[in-house]
């Protein structure tokens, strides 16, 4: 890892003099209670790696740093503050790889990446930095962990994990790529194993709903909603044959439930055991352990073949009292909809072909389709199913499922695909838990007043082969007192997943040094909510929905003013390598902007990180254009330095002011939009026009030109802006004047470009009068030479006039 400084370009020296002004100067301080109208803009703060950043992190951060730069010159109290995620699985295992400690990689990584985003002279608030790995800051962490479990909504529950078993800790479901790890590729494996949980199921509507109030992309808004997957349907009973149990099922075709022919239970159901029958018990526990070595994303792939095996039980169809076959497969999941499925082969495609595979029973119950070659899944008239022939689906619906209701075997109810979310790790680096278990009192929170419980510094960090945490293993730090009977217990040895600490930082930036709260409410109510929060879509769905539900939470419980943190959510695409590949240390095609700053300078990246792409696309890097940039920055310098050394001359006033005040609205626009690509075209092509010019440009143009540029390449244009103003001190920044507007009048055209065709093929162009008229175009074209020669000896026969766009002779 160098977390040295490399050898500085000219580029850099001029940089580096105008950063250390800036911070100096405290320019990018927000200020708590200012009567400025505040902005509180967010960038997802970088997980710390020992790789540093690379270009595609560079990306988003001089994005919203120009938006932020141009807020602040329009008169806004702006919040663009930073920190770092710091604890986690990946800093754990580059710390078993390298025997350095994980506080020591933090500390280094931390050094690294301040390094790297001071040089890039993005504009952030230092005096909030915060670090989820410090004890001032997971103590808060810890306590609203309390404040969960206090409240019933942190629990512990024996569940199937995803564990990987060359790490030794259980993997939460976005943590498996293709049945892999995705920190070491091992294969995963599926391990019951107690785990602490979280009731995020508890809010499943609210998070739902709550989308309306919020302004999100479309297709952000999309993940959420398909994430927690709400479905409308009804429960219903089945009595399992000759034992005093039930299996319920979830279903949304309740109106197919005469056309049931079998049950299908989740390999990890509590009833498989009590139902398997002597015959088939080697058999099926030979399925179940097979089912233990697959992910649950495997599981439930769509265009998976469905496997299964008979239990040899049978059991009642509610409605008909029809005995039904009861098997177990793992394409169903136990954690939703109750870990069972009823099979309905005639109206549904997958239970379709399960039922050809294995022989079972096809039966019609919706007229509409022809059953011997496919499955009918639409809705139709209901047959074969008693009382209720004749209904149609959506009637056969409502009064199959009243009838169940009235019979006591089943009821509406409203099922969501989100489950409880699984909140422990069995690994060193994260934030306690703080829970004391006691034999006498039972599980017992760690008192308010003792938090935090420290992540005890220990030399052996590695995972245990018991599947607990290395904590488990520090016997002095394990023994404590119960908090209630004083007697002798043991703490949680899980840890808290990378997740916790990300869930709420948003809100400790608010005040970073409090020792006695979360943070103020004085503070929360002035700066909350988030404005504006930009990040990855990769992070859409999981942080996203977490970081809502704890923050609902601290509402409901009165910590936080508003019921959602993030009034705006907006993405990035990813950065890909030159190759088209994702930059990965593996593949040796990661760009460090440490590269790119040496050999062009900071406002080079910054600005082709720009104009590479529309800024919500995925784009890959490209050192030609890059080159192109740089060539623009060039043309700026040489502009406005010789701009002095230009005779005087006449201008065209008319023309450079309306090109003024178009590129001023279009910057302005662009950047307020997030079309940042398109805000660096308007200023090349503004840059072009002055360039034209032979004579001297008015020095108002000049600054107008370094003032819209000014958020996109910084430290030139305050290089630039006291290099035509020798007589400004070091303290009057740019960045303290304000934003330039633009007059609307002095925009709209007073000529346009009059396109002359003859029989539709374009001849000759010519500047007109905005408003000229059809019989003064055809005046002005004939008296053209170019047309002449067309139209000459020969006959208009038609004029076809588009107002401001052309003129068409047909000869």
């Amino acid at each position: 890892m160098n977390y040295q400084q490399p050898p500085q370009s000219k580029n850099q020296g001029i940089e580096q003099k105008w950063q250390n002004i800036w911070e100096k100067l405290n320019l990018y301080q927000a200020k708590d209670f200012d009567k400025r109208p505040k902005q509180y803009i967010l960038i997802e703060f970088p997980y710390l790696s020992g790789d540093g950043l690379h270009v595609g992190h560079v990306r988003s951060y001089a994005a919203l740093d120009a938006l932020v730069r141009k807020k602040r010159m329009q008169g806004y109290n702006v919040l663009y503050p930073i920190g770092w995620d710091a604890f986690g699985l990946p800093t754990e295992n580059y710390a078993i790889k390298t025997g350095l400690h994980p506080k020591e990689i933090t500390k280094q990584n931390i050094k690294l990446f301040k390094r790297q985003l001071k040089s890039l002279g993005l504009s952030f608030d230092w005096s909030r930095e915060i670090n989820t790995s410090d004890p001032k800051y997971y103590k808060w962490t810890q306590w609203i962990f309390l404040q969960l479990f206090k409240k019933k909504l942190a629990y512990q529950a024996k569940i199937p994990i995803n564990w990987c078993p060359k790490c030794k800790i259980g993997l939460a479901n976005e943590e498996v790529i293709s049945n892999k790890c995705e920190r070491c590729r091992a294969e995963v494996l599926r391990k019951e194993q107690k785990q602490w949980m979280l009731k995020i199921t508890d809010y499943a509507e609210r998070l739902l709903k709550d989308l309306e109030k919020i302004d999100y992309l479309d297709k952000i808004k999309a993940q959420q909603i398909n994430w927690i997957g709400r479905s409308q349907g009804a429960n219903a009973r089945f009595l399992i044959v000759d034992i005093k149990e039930s299996i319920e099922v979830f279903t949304t075709r309740i109106d197919t439930l005469f056309g049931v022919t079998a049950l299908v239970l989740a390999p990890e159901h509590d009833l498989v055991k009590k139902v398997t029958r002597l015959e088939q018990k080697k058999e099926v526990e030979e399925y179940v352990k097979a089912s233990k070595k697959k992910s649950e994303l495997e599981r439930t792939d769509l265009d998976k073949e469905k496997t299964g095996v008979f239990t040899g039980a049978y059991c009642l169809n509610p409605v008909n009292q029809e005995k039904i076959p009861i098997w177990v497969g793992d394409y169903v999941i136990a954690t939703y909809g109750g870990g069972a499925v009823m099979i309905v082969p005639a109206h549904d495609k997958r239970d379709y072909v399960f039922a050809k595979k294995f022989g079972l029973e096809i039966k019609e119950v919706v007229e509409g389709g022809d059953i011997s070659k496919q499955a009918y899944t639409d809705y139709g008239v209901l047959v074969n199913s008693g009382e209720f022939d004749g209904l149609d689906s959506k009637q056969g619906i409502q009064k199959i499922t009243l009838w169940l209701k009235k019979k006591k075997l089943g009821d509406f109810t409203v099922h969501y695909k989100l489950r409880d979310w699984v909140f422990s790790r069995q690994h060193y680096w994260g934030e306690p838990i703080p829970i004391i278990h006691c034999p006498k009192c039972g599980t017992v929170p760690v008192l308010e007043k003792d938090l935090p419980v420290e992540l005890p510094y220990v030399k052996s960090y590695k995972p245990t082969e018991t599947g607990q945490s290395p904590l488990a293993a520090i016997k002095d730090w394990v023994k404590t007192r119960c908090p209630q009977c004083n007697g002798l217990a043991e703490r949680e040895t899980d840890t808290m997943p990378n997740w916790a600490g990300s869930n709420w930082y948003f809100l400790r930036y608010l005040d970073s040094a409090n020792d006695k709260s979360l943070a103020d409410i004085k503070k929360l109510k002035y700066w909350m909510p988030v404005d504006l929060y930009n990040g990855g879509m990769e992070h859409t769905t999981l942080h996203l929905l977490y970081s809502r539900f704890w923050h609902k939470f601290l509402f409901d419980i009165k910590v936080v003013p508003t019921s959602e943190p993030y009034a705006q959510r907006r993405s990035h695409g990813i950065v890909l390598a030159e190759d088209g590949r994702k930059m990965s240390k593996s593949f040796g095609n990661v760009v460090s902007p440490d590269e790119i700053i040496k050999k062009y300078g900071a406002d080079v990246l910054r600005i082709y990180e720009m104009f590479m792409g529309p800024f919500d696309q995925m784009i890959a890097w490209d050192t030609k254009t890059i080159e192109g940039v740089n060539r623009f920055l060039l043309k700026v310098k040489t502009l406005v330095l010789e701009n002095k050394n230009k005779k005087e001359g006449k201008l065209n006033l008319n023309k450079l002011e309306q090109q003024t005040h178009q590129t001023i609205k279009k910057v302005g626009q662009d950047l307020e939009n997030m079309k940042f690509n398109t805000a660096v075209a308007a200023l090349m092509e503004y840059n072009n026009e002055l360039i034209g010019f032979d004579a001297q440009i008015p020095e108002d143009n000049i600054k107008i030109l370094l003032l819209l540029l000014a958020p996109l390449a910084p430290h030139w244009s305050e290089e630039l802006w006291h290099k035509i103003q020798p007589q400004l001190s070091e303290e009057q920044s740019i960045f303290q004047q304000p934003w330039p507007k633009f007059n609307e009048k002095l925009i709209q055209k007073k000529e346009i470009e009059l396109v002359i065709q003859i029989n539709g093929k374009v001849r000759d162009k010519i500047l007109t009068p905005i408003n000229i008229s059809q019989r003064q175009a055809e005046k002005m074209a004939c008296q053209r030479k170019k047309i002449q020669h067309f139209v000459k000896d020969k006959e208009i026969k038609k004029i076809i006039f588009v107002p401001k766009k052309l003129i068409n002779l047909v000869v």
